[in-house]
């Protein structure tokens, strides 16, 4: 029964990689569930970001992040749209016909599978199970074993609890190849066929042992629920502010938007960059006494006893899926042939891997170790260095200023989680700068005049060669619906394109999200598949700048042995920082890396 079971898939694999195969070829241009009239959301992206250059030939694995998904989902044409949500009827300033279609095609590009239209909500034992799932390895072509520049394809078939195949795609599932004797490893890209039928594809970089890994990280009915959590009910992490005036003070509730029956709003739109913010104004105050920020709280109660099933770890919450065979193959030596038709890392949508613990990244500046506090010095010698993120770019922060014993922290009496921050070198005219962002941030109090918003910022620098300019957005935005995102990120790209109008040589890095742990209690909160579509919007609204990609999700994805954390160990932040060195000692190469 087993190998029938196997025959079956593998015909229905070759199928899906025959169609595959022709939309690479072009021949497949509305790459949808409906007919070919329909425009796909890669196409959308494709056309949008870059409508001036007629030459433009991405192919498609470049435009999204490679490692988990790309799916081939006609765009859901009930979509939400932030800008018309009942519970946020004011999100800031009007958006340009321009800046709409945008945002239309950005929310396009990351539409995610759904179960079929008008199917019945599955049971709990229906939904995808990963003890019940598997993965084979498709056998080399003619049998000839693999090597060194080889792609080795995985074939994954998902059931349910009941061991049943599930007939519909839609789950996040995660995969890595991996030598732990050489600390070497590679993020996979995952192919959803939408039939309960996955491919994960992988680039053959190293000789000897690659291990196969596949984790489910939801499944399709848990991305049902995180997506109507994320449209329904952006208030579940709310804010709050005390204002304050002699000895009467007052705190009330405060987020991106609040519902207006509830009372009067203090508005806090910033002028200059537009990024919106409220607050409920408080009885016997006036809006201009507010005095700080800090989170509220996450609310409780949110999804159903039997929703919550969905989410059990060790269970359905990022569980590995076990191989039918075997997980491992053994790559030989490169062969020396003409005419090769491997597709190659970058075309896989892979922009590199470890090897020795090192990052090896494709294209680009080579990335150089800076495993001396004399080497940080010397590269960051007469260097001004701008960091302005959430903690995941604070950690960038604290390395260096671990790293180097040379740089003392001045202390600027702020909260160390929130900042600003700031370090200098007299000796080496070294100075090394944190900001956090402006709300929303989930973080302790803080006064309001110490967070601000990072276009602001951005706009008051001169820049110049000896300017490095480092960005990390992400975290705080997973529990609002994308629009926000995207408009805080076109704020944030208009004042990156100022400043490189102005002064052309600054260096600018931009840090991608990255997969964290998850636990049951945060899940709702911050989930790997938030972060994931805010991840793509970041890489598509960046392509095209003059700006350094440091690929923290695949950084941390592919790393051979440390676990997934929202703040990553210091082994890969040190990793992302020789990123960073690199580009900023880079002798003369230009910037730009390209967005897989």
């Amino acid at each position: 029964m087993e190998k029938r079971f196997l025959c079956l898939a593998f015909e229905l694999f070759e199928l899906h990689v025959h169609l595959f195969l022709c939309l690479q070829r072009g021949t497949i241009h509305g790459w949808g569930r409906g007919g070919g009239g329909h425009q796909g959301p890669i196409k959308a992206l494709r056309s949008n970001i870059n409508r001036n250059d007629a030459n433009l030939n991405w192919n498609y694995q470049t435009l999204l992040p490679p490692l988990n998904w790309i799916q081939s989902s006609s765009v859901n044409e009930s979509l939400q749209r932030f800008h018309r949500n009942p519970t946020c009827p004011h999100p800031g300033q009007p958006q340009s016909p321009e800046e709409e279609l945008e945002e239309r095609d950005l929310l396009e590009s990351i539409d995610w599978p759904q179960p079929p239209p008008g199917s019945e909500p599955p049971s709990w034992s229906q939904t995808s199970d990963p003890a019940h799932s598997l993965f084979t390895i498709v056998p080399s072509k003619n049998g000839q074993g693999w090597y060194v520049g080889d792609q080795l394809e995985v074939l994954v078939h998902l059931h349910d609890f009941e061991g049943r195949p599930k007939r519909y795609g839609g789950d996040l599932l995660l995969a890595r190849l991996r030598n732990a004797k050489y600390k070497a490893g590679v993020a996979g890209q995952v192919l959803d066929h939408e039939n309960g039928l996955y491919s994960a594809r992988f680039p053959l970089l190293w000789e000897g042992s690659a291990q196969v890994g596949l984790t489910l990280v939801h499944s399709s009915e848990a991305v049902a629920v995180l997506r109507r959590l994320r449209e329904k009910r952006p208030d579940r992490v709310y804010f709050s502010s005390v204002f304050r005036r002699g000895n009467r003070s007052e705190k009330t509730e405060c987020n991106v938007c609040l519902p207006q029956d509830k009372g009067p709003l203090c508005n806090f739109t910033d002028p200059r960059s537009g990024d919106p913010w409220y607050c409920y104004k408080p009885k016997g105050l006036s809006c201009d006494t507010r005095i700080d920020h800090t989170i509220g709280g996450y609310l409780k109660n949110l999804i159903t006893k039997k929703e919550s099933l969905l989410f059990k770890s060790d269970v359905n919450l990022k569980v590995p899926i076990h191989a039918s065979t075997t997980d491992t193959v053994n790559v030989l030596p490169a062969r020396n042939e003409s005419g090769s038709r491997d597709p190659g890392p970058v075309r896989l949508g892979t922009s590199g891997y470890y090897y020795q613990d090192s990052w090896r990244p494709f294209g680009g500046v080579a990335v150089r170790r800076f495993d001396k506090p004399s080497a940080i010095i010397k590269c960051l010698t007469d260097k001004l260095v701008y960091m302005y993120g959430d903690s995941t770019l604070r950690q960038w922060f604290e390395y260096l200023l671990s790293a180097v014993p040379e740089l003392k922290e001045f202390n600027l009496q702020s909260p160390k989680k929130v900042g600003p921050l700031m370090a200098v070198d007299s000796t080496h005219n070294i100075l090394l700068e944190y900001r956090f962002h402006g709300p929303p941030t989930r973080i302790q109090p803080v006064a309001v005049g110490k967070l601000r918003y990072i276009a602001n910022e951005l706009d008051g620098l001169a820049g110049g060669p000896d300017t490095v300019v480092a960005l990390g957005v992400w975290a705080h935005f997973s529990t609002f619906p994308v629009e926000v995102y995207i408009r805080r990120l076109r704020h944030i790209r208009g004042a990156v394109a100022r400043l490189l109008d102005r002064a052309p040589e600054t260096t600018v890095v931009v840090r991608t999200a990255n997969p964290q742990a998850l636990t049951q209690d945060f899940i709702l909160f911050k989930s790997d598949w938030f972060s994931l579509q805010l991840d793509a919007v970041l890489r598509a609204m960046f392509e095209g700048l003059d700006v350094v990609l440091v690929d923290a999700w695949q950084m941390c994805a592919a790393h051979p042995y440390q676990p997934h954390d929202l703040h990553p160990p210091r082994t890969i932040v040190k990793n992302m920082v020789d990123v960073m060195l690199s580009y900023v000692c880079r002798d003369g190469m230009r910037k730009t890396v390209g967005f897989p």
